[in-house]
């Protein structure tokens, strides 16, 4: 296969690539045209790729304009399994929108900007003022229930199935995420939460992306999962994601 990949430090290792800058895209427009498939393009990349060069990508377009919004892939979730969605509220920062929350949610809660990842832009609010300086400063207020737990799950797809998954524990504060400060456990995965993220993942057509997914109340909540999602879990089993990147693609290349 003819690859170009736009990120080269995802795709080490797998032969037959050819690095661009994704600034470069459209002066590398002939070795996009031979391409037979792009990886790892950044969000502002994907339409002129699909819809302008005509050329298929990984991660999936799917993968990559979901899991560049929460707004986008917490409604995306809602269609597919609501069930395992946390309560919660995607509104503007008006102050009807903002006493709106006040009525609809106890303190404390979670809020979160947008687009973010590694545990940043998440926000623990515990009173009538917390939440009035992060309407303030966000256009868009995305407010969760807070479902107390020092761990949660990661749950790494790539390709159509789960290749990584472990548990993120941190016993000071409520992120858990390794960035944070989370320690990493492979013990005792629930199957169950396996198989769950798995037929998300084929609903959706997301084929690599770490799902974050919080076991409380005797169910599974899927707190939102991320595309570039990091690789720590993966080196600590001696286990290489470029290697399950490249199944994946001979697989898709076989199936077409």
């Amino acid at each position: 296969m003819n690859l170009v990949t736009f990120n080269p430090f995802r795709t080490i290792g797998i032969p037959g690539i050819d690095y661009i800058k994704p600034e470069a895209m459209f002066q590398e427009r002939q070795k996009i045209t031979n391409a037979d498939l792009c990886l790892f393009p950044e969000n502002w990349q994907v339409t002129s790729l699909v819809y302008g060069f005509k050329k298929p990508i990984f991660p999936s377009i799917e993968s990559i304009q979901l899991g560049y919004s929460k707004i986008e892939m917490t409604r995306a979730l809602w269609a597919v399994c609501p069930d395992n969605v946390p309560n919660t509220m995607i509104v503007g920062s008006s102050n009807a929108m903002v006493q709106k929350i006040i009525e609809s949610f106890s303190f404390p809660f979670i809020a979160k900007t947008v687009r973010s990842s590694m545990g940043q832009g998440v926000f623990f609010i515990e009173n009538e003022q917390q939440l009035h300086a992060y309407a303030d400063s966000h256009e868009v207020l995305y407010i969760q229930e807070y479902i107390e737990s020092d761990r949660d799950l990661r749950l790494c797809v790539i390709g159509d199935r789960v290749v990584n998954s472990y548990w993120r524990i941190n016993e000071s504060g409520f992120r858990n995420n390794i960035a944070q400060g989370g320690a990493i456990s492979f013990k005792a995965i629930p199957k169950e939460a396996v198989a769950l993220v798995e037929q998300v993942a084929r609903a959706l057509n997301i084929n690599h992306a770490g799902f974050d997914v919080l076991v409380a109340k005797n169910r599974f909540y899927i707190l939102e999962f991320n595309v570039l999602f990091g690789n720590q879990g993966f080196h600590e089993q001696g286990l290489h994601p470029e290697s399950f990147i490249y199944e994946a693609i001979k697989k898709s290349a076989t199936d077409i």
